[in-house]
């Protein structure tokens, strides 16, 4: 029973701090496969395969309570970009502290330097602490010295208009941001960065240079987004800005999930529905939820819950870093109550953000996204969560957060969990298909 318990916390406690490391240290051996072809092995983050654990164990109440303040405060940093003017594709370090869930690995520079960066659809650009580095919180640094292929860009550079605050005090454009009481700067760069097999050469990042205060995570991320200067933005001609993922359940630690970059080897049978464009916010993968389904039932949901609003930022994104779907104040309700319902049991208690608890079994319908153009039909895997010894059942979605913008609905990445989503940007739509990612 300890050994269940303490497998459960492990795959379901967000730790703040997601920290990059070398491949080399502290990783299972087994977990050394390479990567092929165009295709890398997702982790989960406290897979055997990530060097990432809880610094203590937590009981199942606290890693859950746990669990959503980092989806609030992520949500918080969501919410905050939508309304946004300007886009920004430099990561700033409020984003990267809320948790991503999934870890790839990738190579930089000549000869290479093996890291885990964190996957995010909803940021653009990645950034890595550097070498000399004051106040970098991390002891594993990018050895740009080292690499033969490194460089950092001027001012003159078209990109260093696209990174926030930049500056030119010496030859490199210069940048800063801010995250609570740190402030981090950096350096635009270039450098060699390899994808399982596939090379890409001259790949632009910011390279951290200095932090100060103490909340900046030190950390590598991937930016999947479609922003200008994302991966897919810098790689059109490789991948032609597609890519799919397929991420593995927390229950499957021992197992990877996968990231496809490219159009081959995309599933063929797969439903899509179109990806929406929100001129302010241009990375996000938003898409168009039209109604949601409980069991047989499609719930009555006002329609500007969920109406697409680029103006205001409102609509639904698709999001791999969030770790529980949120809804909308009044589209949540009318998905719980239809639950409740459902289930139809006396003795409904609350955990945290979670407000749909029961103590005893239960027999959970399914719940249904319903988008333009295709359903995707939750079954009870992706919809609850589970205590260790199961005397607590969860439905694992819960309302956004009513002090912050409250206009975006999130689908995240546990409801994501062993489907394969494709997101074909250039032909502007998304796809989903079942499939079992472990």
């Amino acid at each position: 029973m300890a050994a269940m318990r303490t497998l459960f916390l492990v795959s379901h406690v967000l730790a703040v701090t997601l920290l990059y490391v070398s491949l080399a240290q502290g990783l299972n051996p087994k977990c050394e496969t390479a990567d092929h072809g165009s295709t890398l092995q997702i982790f989960h983050v406290y897979s055997p395969c990530s060097p990432f654990k809880p610094s203590k164990p937590l009981s199942w109440d606290e890693s859950v309570l746990q669990m959503q303040v980092k989806d609030q405060a992520r949500l918080q940093y969501l919410s905050s970009l939508v309304a946004r003017k300007s886009v920004v594709p430099i990561a700033s370090g409020r984003q990267i502290i809320q948790s991503p869930t999934y870890i790839v690995r990738a190579k930089i520079g000549t000869p290479a330097q093996t890291f885990l960066l964190a996957m995010d659809t909803s940021n653009d650009a990645a950034w890595i602490p550097c070498s000399g580095c004051v106040g970098c919180p991390s002891s594993t640094l990018f050895a740009s010295d080292k690499s033969t292929t490194f460089k950092t860009l001027g001012c003159e550079v078209a990109q260093c208009k696209q990174v926030p605050n930049p500056t030119c005090g010496g030859s490199a454009c210069s940048f800063n941001l801010t995250y609570g009481g740190s402030t981090i700067a950096a350096n635009l760069s270039q450098d060699n960065i390899t994808l399982a097999t596939d090379s890409v050469p001259d790949y632009t990042f910011g390279c951290i240079q200095k932090v100060t205060g103490s909340s900046a995570p030190p950390q590598g991320l991937l930016g999947l987004g479609r922003g200008p200067l994302s991966l897919l933005s810098q790689t059109q001609n490789l991948y032609q800005s597609t890519f799919s993922y397929c991420l593995p359940s927390f229950k499957s630690l021992n197992f990877s999930g996968s990231l496809r970059l490219g159009p081959v080897g995309q599933p063929k049978r797969i439903k899509y529905t179109p990806l929406l464009k929100n001129p302010r916010r241009s990375s996000l993968y938003y898409v168009n939820l039209i109604a949601i389904r409980v069991g047989r039932r499609i719930v009555d949901i006002p329609a500007d819950a969920l109406a697409f609003n680029p103006t205001t930022g409102a609509g639904t994104i698709i999001d791999s870093g969030t770790v529980f779907t949120r809804l909308v104040q009044p589209a949540y309700i009318a998905v719980r109550d239809e639950f409740r319902r459902r289930v139809n049991k006396a003795g409904v208690s609350s955990l945290g953000g979670f407000d749909t608890c029961y103590s005893d079994p239960i027999v959970a319908p399914t719940i249904t996204f319903m988008f333009s153009g295709m359903n995707v039909t939750l079954p009870p895997d992706n919809i609850l969560i589970h205590s260790t010894a199961g005397s607590t059942t969860c439905l694992a979605m819960a309302a956004a957060p009513d002090n912050v913008n409250s206009v975006l609905n999130v689908i995240a990445n546990m409801q994501q969990q062993n489907h394969r989503v494709l997101f074909d940007v250039p032909n502007s739509r998304l796809g989903v298909a079942r499939e079992l990612c472990t």
